[in-house]
């Protein structure tokens, strides 16, 4: 079944926060390269996720106007 793109975008924030959330305690171990690439993931993840609910946002209106 495929993946809604409502689910998809939660799913993208949640990966963001995890992403975040690992960066924060590889950061705090001193860990600068692993939080650096966390944070790099977690800004993708965040960016993807953004983009879809322009895209749903977008979708809405033109129904809404249709």
């Amino acid at each position: 079944m495929p993946q809604s793109t409502h689910d998809r975008t939660a799913e993208l924030h949640s990966l963001a926060e995890h992403a975040h959330a690992a960066a924060a305690t590889a950061h705090g171990k001193g860990d600068h390269m692993t939080a650096h690439e966390l944070s790099k993931k977690a800004l993708e993840h965040s960016m993807n996720a953004y983009r879809l609910s322009e895209e749903l946002s977008q979708e809405a209106h033109a129904i809404a106007k249709a």
